[in-house]
C-alpha cells in the first residue's frame, strides 16, 4: 500500500515537473536505500545487544526498575541509537552499492558512455546529504523529547517502588551500595496510601541509632510522610540521648538513585537549549569545570555526529571502486575498516577533549575533519585520475 502510494506520488510529481530524476539516479538510490535499511537493522541490533540490553539488566537489578518500564525506557532511547547507526549504515550502503556496480562492470560501461565517477556518485551524495539532515532532525528534536520521557519514567518508577498499598504487618530494608543495612521499616498496614503504626530503625549514622515512631503516615511521590510522631536518639549500647516530638517528617527511599536519574544530561537538550544551559551554569559553583567541558563537547557533537554521515560516504565511494583485476566484493571489509578507524579517532579526540588537552570543538569535530580530508583526497584522485 505504502509503495503504491509512493509510486503514484512520484509519477504525479514527474508529470508536473516537480521531480526530475534520471533512470541512473533512481537505480543507484534504490540500491543504496535497500542496503541502508539492512544496515540500520544490523547495526541497531548489534548496539542494542551489546549496550542497551546491558543497561536494561543494570536498571532492573541495581535500581529495581520494573521490567515493563525498563523495556519502555529502552524503546524511548532507540532514537539515540539511530543517530549512531545512520552514519555507519550510510557508509555501509555506499560502499556495498558502489562496489557491486564496480564488480558487475557497470561503472566501466557507464564510463565508456561518457558518464564519469562524479556523475555516478551524485545520487549517493544527495542521499548522504539527506540522511545527514534526517540524523540532525532526530538528534535535535526526537532524542531530547524521548530522553526526557525515559528519565521521567525512571523517576516515577523509583518514587513508586516502596508504596506498599494493601499490605499488612510488613517490613522493608533499605541498604547502602555495599549491601549494609541503613534503615528498617515496620508498618502495621497500608490502605488508600495511609500508613498505620509505623516504626523506623535508622542505623545509617556511625555512633548513634534513631528510632522513629508514628501512628499515622501517608505515601507520596516525595516519600513517606509521618504525622505526629517521636524520634528517639540512642547510643550503640541502648542509652537514650535525646527524644524529639515532630508534627511532620518525610522519609525518602533510594535518594542516590533518584538524584542520578533526575540529573539533567545533554541528551535532554537540543543544540540551542544546551548552549543556553551551559551559559547559564558557567558561573555555578556546582557546575564543575570537567562537567562544563563534557557538556561543551556534547554541544559540538550534536552537529559533528550528523555531519559524519556525509564524510563517511565521501571516503567510502573511492574505496569501493574495485580495480578490474579484483573479482571479489571488498565492500563489507572496507566498511568495517572505515568504521573502526573513525571510532578510534573519535575515542581519542573525545578523551583528549575531556582531559583538557584540546579544545572541545576539535574534540567533537576532529574525526569528521580527518575523515573528510582523507575522503576528499581519495575521491579527487579516483574521480579525476582514472582514464
Amino acid at each position: 500500500m505504502i509503495k503504491r502510494k509512493f509510486r503514484a506520488y512520484k509519477r504525479l510529481f514527474k508529470q508536473k515537473g516537480l521531480l526530475k530524476i534520471s533512470l541512473l539516479d533512481e537505480y543507484i538510490v534504490k540500491q543504496v536505500f535497500e542496503v541502508f535499511v539492512l544496515g540500520v537493522i544490523i547495526f541497531t541490533s548489534i548496539i542494542f545487544a551489546s549496550e542497551t540490553f546491558t543497561q536494561l539488566i543494570k536498571q532492573i537489578t541495581l535500581y529495581g526498575i520494573p521490567f515493563n518500564i525498563a523495556i519502555i525506557m529502552i524503546i524511548l532511547n532507540l532514537p539515540q541509537v539511530f543517530v549512531l547507526t545512520i552514519p555507519i549504515s550510510t557508509l555501509f550502503a555506499t560502499v556495498m552499492t558502489i562496489n557491486r556496480l564496480s564488480l558487475n562492470s557497470e561503472i566501466t560501461v557507464l564510463r565508456a558512455c561518457g558518464i564519469g565517477i562524479s556523475r555516478i556518485a551524485k545520487p549517493v551524495f544527495v542521499f548522504a546529504l539527506f540522511m545527514t539532515l534526517v540524523s540532525f532532525i532526530i538528534n535535535e528534536f526526537v532524542v531530547p523529547a524521548m530522553s526526557t520521557q525515559s528519565r521521567q519514567l525512571a523517576i516515577y518508577s523509583l518514587q513508586q517502588k516502596h508504596v506498599p498499598e494493601g499490605r499488612k504487618n510488613f517490613t522493608i530494608n533499605e541498604t547502602n551500595s555495599d549491601g549494609i543495612l541503613k534503615r528498617l521499616f515496620y508498618v502495621q498496614s497500608c490502605e488508600d496510601k495511609t500508613l498505620n503504626n509505623i516504626t523506623v530503625l535508622d542505623v545509617s549514622k556511625k555512633d548513634t541509632i534513631q528510632l522513629i515512631q508514628a501512628k499515622v503516615g501517608t505515601t507520596s511521590n516525595e516519600g513517606w510522610i509521618f504525622d505526629s510522631g517521636v524520634i528517639y536518639t540512642l547510643s550503640n549500647t541502648g542509652k537514650i540521648f535525646n527524644t524529639t516530638l515532630f508534627d511532620n517528617s518525610v522519609v525518602t527511599f533510594g535518594v542516590e538513585s533518584l538524584t542520578k536519574f533526575a540529573k539533567e544530561e545533554a541528551s535532554q537538550f537540543n543544540f540551542f537549549k544546551l548552549m543556553k544551559y551551559i551559559k547559564d551554569n558557567a558561573k555555578n559553583a556546582d557546575f564543575l569545570e570537567k562537567l562544563h567541558t563534557e557538556y561543551q563537547i556534547q554541544l559540538y557533537d550534536k552537529l559533528a555526529l550528523p555531519a559524519t554521515t556525509f564524510v563517511l560516504a565521501l571516503v567510502g565511494i573511492p574505496l569501493a571502486i574495485t580495480p578490474p583485476r579484483v573479482r571479489y566484493n571488498r565492500g563489507f571489509l572496507f566498511s568495517i575498516m572505515i568504521i573502526f578507524v573513525y571510532y578510534v579517532i573519535r575515542a581519542i579526540s573525545i578523551n583528549l577533549g575531556e582531559a583538557g588537552k584540546i579544545h572541545p570543538f576539535f574534540a567533537a569535530w576532529l574525526p569528521v575533519i580527518i575523515i573528510g580530508i582523507i575522503g576528499f583526497i581519495l575521491y579527487k584522485k579516483k574521480a579525476y585520475s582514472i582514464t
